[in-house]
């Protein structure tokens, strides 16, 4: 495979990677192809229809807004909040949009469509976008998918299996494409998880580049849960979510500090609320690998570092070993609620979070693996059914969930156990999409059952 732990772990901005992130990038894609063109003078008027599921919770995910920014030129890996909303301000308040912030045409919400009925050949997550002359000739018109993770393939890419993760101009000296080679690997060489990816790593960028990118990625995360704890306030989207983090940080820490388990356990629960909560504002978050679980992980992580050891290597071995895990998910899965409902992503940072903790807290590889297939087995069948389409509720406590489980599991496999299990990780991953295909649709990211319709009103 051509993952790299930097395509797992990347900076994005709330409240969904795969109906935020990935309509962004898609409509960014689409405007730098239309600006490599001659005919870009000729643009006079773009048109989007969304599919499927990122139709049935587009608005609640801020599809709409994404795209309207892509188009305008922000990329969400460094577009801020401001220039967004300045994009989106043009096109509500004077139906006009600066093409890849060059060219000025005309645009306004209704150049949306919402196609909640139909649905692309290749994933639920799909997006045409339509670029015509002032005549009304088609200058360029394609079709991107989004396929979780803040991932985006062309339909060309997604015919072909490609995708835009990594590519090395070297081969990889640990390649894998299953737990088990990357286990077999691992016995051979005598190497670790991390040590073997970082070796892969270096195929793409130096040591060192790796390392700062590993820095910048925890740098990211440790930022977004100091965010979140220090802000108050109401969630938007109508729900009328109160913001928890902060208060319960502030009791947390007048309270004398012990090291007690249910100790930590509070403060494991207040480091996810703080980061899905800036998810769910719209805030920027780490992709860990999507924006609905992205509290998983920095939780875990933060963790231990606050009750255990914060070491530089240390943590890079977690985000290594997690990133390794993530590779699989990704490569023989999927990690879009669309397609797998919500074990897809919480269920996904779970089993990363478990596996990068049995790292640092001493695990084999054997270990590692077990702690990782702990951390999906028990996640297997959860569904995606956000109320009013908001990554809210059940999202944010589900990160506070999926955090608890990953640390069980760690201790479960490495404090109590000796790396021997019946049940694989290349086995109970498999389970995952098969459970994720046999779901129905309205229990993956269609709002249209489970808690979405059992409590409209909360």
């Amino acid at each position: 495979m051509n993952l790299s732990v930097m395509d797992l772990f990347k900076l994005g901005i709330g409240p969904s990677s795969s109906h935020t992130v990935g309509p962004m990038l898609a409509a960014w894609r689409f405007t730098r192809a239309l600006q490599g063109s001659s005919a870009f003078a000729a643009v006079d008027h773009v048109q989007v229809e969304l599919f499927g599921s990122l139709a049935w919770t587009g608005k609640g995910h801020a599809t709409d807004r994404a795209v309207i920014a892509g188009l305008g030129g922000a990329h969400p890996t460094t577009a801020t909040r401001e220039r967004i909303d300045a994009i989106v301000a043009d096109v509500t308040t004077q139906s006009k949009l600066a093409l890849d912030g060059a060219r000025p045409i005309h645009f306004s919400a209704s150049d949306i469509l919402w196609r909640r009925e139909e649905t692309l050949p290749f994933h639920p997550n799909g997006m045409r976008f339509e670029a015509r002359d002032a005549a009304g000739a088609l200058i360029e018109a394609a079709i991107y998918y989004s396929v979780g993770g803040g991932f985006v393939v062309s339909e060309g890419e997604a015919k072909t299996g490609g995708d835009d993760a990594s590519t090395g101009a070297a081969p990889k000296p640990f390649p894998f494409s299953s737990a088990a080679e990357l286990l077999t690997h691992g016995r051979e060489q005598g190497l670790s998880i991390a040590e073997m990816i970082a070796s892969n790593e270096a195929t793409l960028r130096s040591a060192a580049d790796t390392a700062a990118g590993l820095d910048t990625i925890w740098t990211a995360m440790d930022e977004c849960i100091a965010r979140g704890l220090r802000t108050s306030g109401v969630l938007p989207g109508g729900l009328n979510v109160k913001r928890r983090a902060a208060e319960m940080h502030q009791r947390l820490s007048r309270a004398t500090r012990t090291t007690s388990d249910l100790d930590a356990l509070d403060w494991l629960n207040v480091y996810a609320l703080a980061v899905n909560e800036e998810n769910a504002a719209g805030g920027r978050v780490v992709t860990a690998p999507t924006n609905g679980a992205a509290g998983v992980i920095p939780a875990v992580l933060k963790y231990f570092t606050a009750f255990h050891e914060s070491d530089r290597e240390l943590i890079h071995r977690f985000l290594l070993t997690a990133g390794a895990i993530g590779m699989l998910y990704k490569h023989n899965a999927s990690l879009s609620a669309a397609e797998m409902g919500c074990q897809g992503e919480v269920g996904v940072a779970c089993s990363m979070a478990a596996a990068g903790l049995a790292a640092v807290f001493g695990g084999t590889n054997e270990q590692i693996e077990n702690a990782a297939e702990i951390g999906m087995e028990h996640n297997l069948g959860l569904t995606c059914d956000p109320i009013k389409g908001l990554v809210q509720i059940p999202c944010i406590e589900r990160n506070t969930m999926g955090a608890v489980k990953a640390v069980n599991a760690a201790r479960l496999a490495v404090l109590h156990g000796d790396g021997t299990h019946h049940v694989s990780l290349d086995s109970v991953i498999k389970t995952m999409k098969q459970t994720g295909l046999d779901m129905r649709s309205q229990y993956k990211e269609t709002s249209t059952g489970g808690l979405a319709v059992n409590v409209p009103d909360c």
